[in-house]
């Protein structure tokens, strides 16, 4: 009979072989169990809801609770006490620093001929089994959040060609209370699934210690049992919340029990309640998830005087960190090379950004969001920008520069004026000219730095009477006032040149030489 003892190997075998499709008569053959016994077996299999894999990831002892019916407890005033006080004892048992000791020494405080404390612990486990088989991990509150998507589709249908586009899931449960929350979103791609998850720590007010994937793309890249390789985007986003990702270990329901449970609990209050009814787009879809979503969490836990909502207002609220200011930005990221001018081009804009010239020559990744570009070394952040859509310019920290470069990124066409102001207001004139008529602002600084540096080697007379013959002739550039310096020329008075007609400084003219 299914009361006798069994091993809980032979229970996973039958369930094996039965959820293959293989016949009762066959199971009993191959495991020497009465055809009565295994009917009841599989029949407290299909009651109890659960997969073959739920079940495989079970503990033996909560096997036995569930398929070995324990022994009739005779009629006992002190064991019913203790029974009612049990939904209390669970709540709190959610409470950090909160054991079955520290409860059960209460329970004695109140109850001076209560049960001794391995009773306890053993009506307790009994109690929980029958509440809820399957929850088999305890959680405490503030830690955890599990997510993860729905394995069934939604849709929604385009007005305009009658498309109709299947739409995924995405559900949230806190570990402690079990406060869950859904939203339809468009793919399980990063950026819909971080903004899912980011709308799940707004919709609870507060951030869990950890935030528990499953094994998808958008969270991890490579799954492993000691260090999985979190997707970088996901990793930020845990970063801005200050939480950290644990994913769900490949291959152990136990792990991601709670929010599978929790999508097996919308497939019959959210997705059966909008079974029949056409959206048109995800806002409307959304909008109806809602009050659904709301219901759910407001309905009494079987076997539970209270509802997630209260469990979690009682025992998890307080316990969340709070949510920071800001919304995450969510980021995307290329590889660029460091120029020799200590600038990278973030290529989506054309534009360009300064980073420590120490880096110039070497690979760097840009992140870059709405709002800001970071720039990266080797997992360090060497610059920091905001970001401007403006192509073919150049945002420049002065700290990021060379001493050479620094004085380069000064030049200004204010500072040559003073400069030459400084000199001779005459001077002045001639820089102006310069700075007015060259085509790039870059060929017309180094022009007048180069006239500007002949003041030291010629000093500041011979250079105001070059500027003075130059501007005479209306020649504005470095060569006219070099050759002018070169041929003595500015120390020439109109009577030396005896009235002749002097010929235009030009580079282009040829000399007397040139037709012997």
């Amino acid at each position: 009979m299914a009361n006798k003892s069994i091993s809980m190997s032979k229970i996973r075998q039958i369930i094996r072989l039965h959820t293959q499709g293989i016949s009762k008569l066959r199971i009993a053959e191959l495991t020497g169990i009465s055809r009565n016994s295994l009917k009841k077996y599989i029949a407290k299999f299909i009651a109890s809801g659960l997969t073959y894999e739920d079940l495989n990831g079970m503990l033996d002892k909560d096997l036995d609770v569930l398929f070995v019916k324990p022994e009739e407890e005779p009629s006992n005033p002190k064991v019913q006490t203790l029974i009612q006080l049990f939904p209390k004892i669970d709540k709190e048992l959610k409470i950090k620093g909160v054991t079955r000791q520290l409860l059960w020494e209460d329970y004695i405080n109140q109850h001076p001929d209560g049960l001794k404390i391995s009773q306890f612990n053993h009506y307790y486990t009994l109690w929980k089994a029958q509440v809820n088989p399957t929850m088999r991990m305890e959680h405490k509150a503030g830690d955890k959040m599990f997510v993860d998507f729905a394995g069934d589709k939604l849709s929604i249908v385009d007005k305009l060609s009658g498309e109709v586009k299947e739409v995924e899931v995405f559900a949230s449960i806190l570990g402690a209370s079990q406060l869950t929350y859904v939203e339809a979103v468009m793919s399980q791609q990063k950026e819909d699934f971080i903004g899912a998850c980011e709308a799940a720590l707004h919709y609870y007010g507060g951030v869990p210690a950890a935030i528990v994937p499953d094994n998808l793309k958008s969270a991890v890249i490579k799954s492993s049992k000691y260090e999985p390789t979190i997707n970088e985007t996901f990793a930020d986003f845990a970063d801005h919340y200050c939480s950290t990702i644990l994913p769900a270990r490949a291959y152990r329901p136990r792990d991601k029990a709670l929010v599978e449970g929790a999508v097996k609990i919308i497939y019959s209050r959210i997705y059966a309640r909008l079974r029949g009814q056409v959206f048109f787009s995800l806002e409307e879809l959304n909008a109806a998830i809602r009050p659904l979503n709301e219901e759910l969490n407001n309905v009494l836990l079987k076997g539970r005087n209270y509802s997630r909502r209260i469990q979690f207002e009682d025992i998890e609220r307080h316990t969340l960190q709070p949510l920071p200011p800001l919304k995450y930005e969510l980021k995307k990221h290329l590889y660029a090379t460091v120029m020799k001018n200590g600038h990278v081009c973030l290529s989506v804009d054309k534009h360009y950004y300064s980073v420590p010239y120490k880096f110039i020559g070497k690979k760097v990744k840009l992140m870059y969001g709405l709002k800001t570009v970071e720039i990266f070394y080797h997992y360090e952040c060497i610059a920091h920008h905001k970001r401007l859509v403006s192509p073919y310019n150049y945002t420049t920290d002065r700290e990021h520069l060379a001493s050479t470069h620094k004085f380069i990124a000064d030049w200004t066409p204010k500072r040559f004026l003073s400069w030459a102001e400084s000199i001779h207001k005459d001077v002045k004139t001639y820089i102006f000219h310069i700075l007015d008529k060259k085509q790039h602002p870059e060929q017309a600084y180094k022009s007048c730095v180069g006239i500007l540096a002949l003041a030291k080697k010629v000093g500041n007379e011979r250079l105001i009477k070059a500027c003075q013959r130059a501007i005479d002739f209306e020649m504005y550039n470095y060569k006219t006032i070099q050759q002018i310096l070169e041929k003595g020329l500015d120390n020439q008075t109109p009577e030396d040149e005896s009235g002749q007609v002097q010929m235009p400084l030009h580079n282009n003219i040829r000399g007397e030489n040139y037709y012997q």
